[in-house]
């Protein structure tokens, strides 16, 4: 079940293409590379046929979990299917082979897109204005901090602290951190919910903003959403919105009209555009009427019946990405708004929250739920009942793989012991949801009747059980030749 390297199955003198003559000067190699760059010896690269390496990497790709293959039930991180319309879209000549360097009149499609994605995203969230430029939602992040802090600095407040509930999403004090404020953590009360007594001894004069994941890492919504404001607009600190979670509420419920400053999207989550294997991400920022003179630049906008990149923007906080944004990533999310519409996208949390209340109610007589409040799009479980048998999350999350089921997030949120946070998403059938509760409650039968199974699982996968605690120590990824 292996698959050797293209290096081991490289052969002298095969080769897959047939480059036509140079039709132009040769140039000296000099010329074109400084000599300190040039190397000594060609590069020893692997030699093969076209079809060899087609089917290489078939092969690999049937080895592969996909999302063409199965569902990712990954909590808090909605790994939809991505219709292949998208892609389409995305390969459009027009849009595939743009530079960001181009003459505005020459991208004035490419120009116009980005203009009405950003209204329909404001739309959907009930915002004034945004940036398309974040690279990914935890580079949203930061930029939605940094304006924040650009805000409080226009004010002539100095402030020092972000608080940020212990159910809120992985990536936000590292990106508070990073703005150059202090993290303060709020608890968690019996509901899953900010303890919003909690809340009021910690909101001072130095408090920046509350950043909320909403819905919560735990799937439960924020109710008392504004009683935190209400709290927050006592001492004038603003209340950001991490929006990882987004998919529970569109068309349903409008951020901005619940009193969020700042809200980030993530395009590749939200908006079905394929992020496994670390990206492409993307990770607008949409804000309300205060925080507008501070978005970052080149903003695009709308002028006299054309579009261009607007410098002008004297508070702004500056650019926070190289060019424009990931653009292809927007035709995606672009083209899956445009072909949902207003009822569609509704549709879709309206399902997202079916599913996963449905995919709870096969699964929670089995395993520990912690909090008993009714999620939304995602739940969490808990494998503690599984430990009295001497089998971990972890164990469980393994022997998943032998069923033909990608692991759920585990061991987090931080707040759930033996945590696992399960999202189904709205892309799934009523099928595949009893097939993957069918392997839940076959893997809790198994560590009571057999818990060695677990504790060795996966047992059919290409690859078994690695020492991820070596892994991590000792990483070494190179191949070298013998």
């Amino acid at each position: 079940m292996s698959e050797p390297l293209l290096f081991e199955l490289s052969s002298p003198g095969r080769t897959g293409v047939a480059l036509p003559e140079l039709d132009v000067p040769e140039q000296p190699i000099d010329n074109l590379i400084p000599a300190s760059l040039q190397r000594e010896q060609e590069p020893d690269l692997p030699e093969l046929s076209e079809p060899e390496v087609v089917r290489h990497f078939v092969r690999l790709s049937a080895l592969n979990y996909h999302v063409d293959k199965g569902m990712y039930p990954l909590g808090s991180c909605t790994m939809k299917y991505n219709p292949k319309v998208n892609e389409d879209a995305a390969r459009l000549p027009g849009f595939a082979n743009l530079h960001p360097l181009q003459p505005q009149g020459t991208v004035q499609g490419a120009l116009r897109l980005m203009v009405e994605l950003g209204q329909y995203l404001c739309e959907i969230a009930g915002l004034a204005g945004i940036t398309l430029q974040p690279a990914a939602g935890a580079h949203g992040e930061l930029t939605g901090v940094l304006m924040i802090r650009a805000y409080h600095d226009a004010q002539g407040r100095r402030r020092q602290k972000v608080l940020i509930p212990d159910s809120a999403h992985g990536t936000n004090p590292a990106s508070v951190t990073i703005a150059g404020y202090q993290a303060v953590q709020v608890r968690s009360n019996e509901h899953g919910r900010i303890d919003l007594d909690d809340l009021r001894q910690k909101v001072d004069d130095e408090v920046a903003a509350l950043m909320v994941t909403n819905p919560n890492t735990l799937g439960i919504f924020e109710v008392e959403i504004d009683e935190a404001k209400r709290i927050l607009d006592d001492v004038g600190a603003l209340l950001y919105m991490d929006g990882a979670n987004l998919n529970a509420l569109l068309g349903i419920v409008r951020p901005g009209d619940l009193g969020f400053d700042v809200v980030h999207f993530n395009l590749h989550k939200t908006f079905s555009t394929p992020h496994g294997g670390g990206g492409p991400g993307s990770g607008p920022v949409g804000v309300s009427e205060r925080l507008l003179p501070f978005l970052p630049k080149p903003k695009v906008v709308e002028k006299e019946g054309s579009f261009a990149l607007e410098w002008d923007v004297p508070q702004s906080i500056g650019k926070v990405d190289a060019f424009w944004g990931h653009f292809l990533v927007m035709v995606k999310a672009y083209t899956y708004i445009r072909m949902l519409g207003p009822d569609g996208l509704r549709k879709v949390s309206e399902a997202a929250v079916i599913n996963s209340n449905y995919l709870l109610s096969r699964l929670q007589d089995a395993y520990e739920q912690p909090y008993r409040e009714r999620p939304m799009h995602e739940f969490v479980l808990s494998g503690d009942r599984q430990t009295k048998y001497g089998v971990r999350t972890l164990d469980i999350a393994k022997r998943l793989l032998d069923y033909g089921f990608h692991a759920p997030t585990i061991y987090f949120p931080l707040i759930v012991h033996e945590a696992m946070m399960i999202e189904p998403t709205e892309s799934e059938s009523v099928e595949t949801l009893d097939q993957f509760a069918e392997a839940m409650l076959a893997i809790a039968k198994e560590a009571e009747e057999n818990p060695e199974l677990l504790r060795n699982a996966p047992q059919t996968t290409p690859v078994s059980r690695l020492d991820e605690a070596r892994a991590a120590r000792d990483l070494n990824v190179r191949y070298r030749k013998t």
